[in-house]
């Protein structure tokens, strides 16, 4: 019979954290509820090979390119889909359970039919007692995404949040296989809030279960391998995180607040880039200023080509 869940695991030079990630989910899960898949995006310190040797009875997917988190996890997604299974959960390979996550993320999608996804409570590694990423929200006005840092309190079922987050995340294939995966464009940050934006404006819940737990390395692949002087975070994810933040807010904010959100991001992107300027870092500050510029001036039309231009989206 076929089993409800496929665990994707995106693995991009880390075959420890892919490793060790695996490990803990067949250490405490119900294997009669998922299988795995790893999708390898064309790592080139052997990952795939490390990988295959140390866990054969696995799946493996090779995607030979480094396609980006998004459509790097829609080829695992789009696995799942074809292959049967009910629910994907998108995990983040950096992260580890103390827990059968899997039967708690399963049993509440079960209970509650409304909701396309759930996410739990994600703590720090190296720290579990501290909050990495809890619900999920969005301040309409200032065009802020943040997620809450302080534990919800216990008794508190489940919380609805406005997006979940891609390092941990169980989704339904039903809702997925109607309404999208992750928007291939963005490759890497923010495709994960696009999505839930998309998936609430048609009508679906997304939950957050603070009783649900996993812990979270964060931002393995984002470092450099040696310190250098433009310091151990890749100048890459400047580009990313600035313009996929503008595309969203051009997609999914109010234009009647449109001001003061430019009132209130513009001393931040000022202040990052007068620091990268007076630290050395200028191929950090060129990634800035690229990303804010493809951030203004990609058209909608590149960022979404699919989307219907008349459908109102409700944040």
């Amino acid at each position: 019979m076929q089993k409800p869940v496929a665990i994707l695991l995106l693995n991009w030079n880390t075959p420890l954290y892919t490793s060790n990630c695996i490990s803990s989910l067949l250490a405490v899960g119900d294997h009669s509820l998922f299988d795995i898949i790893i999708a390898d995006n064309g790592s080139t310190d052997g990952s795939l090979q490390k990988l295959k040797s140390q866990f054969p009875q696995l799946t493996f997917l090779d995607n030979e390119y480094n396609l980006g988190f998004a459509e790097g996890n829609n080829r695992a997604i789009n696995y799942s889909i074809s292959q049967g299974y009910m629910y994907s959960l998108i995990l983040n390979n950096d992260t580890e359970t103390e827990e059968d996550l899997v039967k708690l993320l399963l049993q509440h999608l079960q209970e509650h039919p409304k909701a396309a996804a759930v996410q739990p409570a994600i703590y720090w590694l190296h720290d579990k007692t501290k909050l990495w990423n809890g619900n999920g929200c969005f301040n309409a006005v200032t065009g802020k995404i943040y997620a809450r840092k302080i534990p919800a309190v216990h008794p508190v079922k489940y919380i609805r949040a406005k997006w979940l987050t891609g390092c941990c995340m169980l989704v339904r294939n039903s809702v997925l296989a109607k309404e999208g995966a992750f928007n291939k464009q963005f490759f890497l940050y923010y495709e994960d809030v696009e999505l839930s934006f998309r998936l609430r404006a048609a009508g679906h819940e997304l939950h957050y279960l603070p009783t649900a737990t996993v812990y979270h390395e964060a931002g393995a692949s984002g470092q450099l391998t040696s310190r250098e002087k433009e310091g151990t975070l890749s100048p890459v994810i400047h580009y990313y995180v600035s313009r996929n933040h503008i595309w969203f807010l051009g997609r999914f904010g109010n234009p009647l607040f449109y001001p003061f959100m430019i009132l209130f991001n513009a001393p931040y992107y000022l202040g990052l880039l007068c620091y990268f300027m007076l630290r050395g870092r200028r191929k950090k500050a060129k990634f800035l200023i690229n990303g804010i510029k493809d951030g203004f001036f990609t058209s909608e039309k590149v960022i979404w080509p699919k989307l219907n231009r008349n459908t109102t989206i409700h944040p």
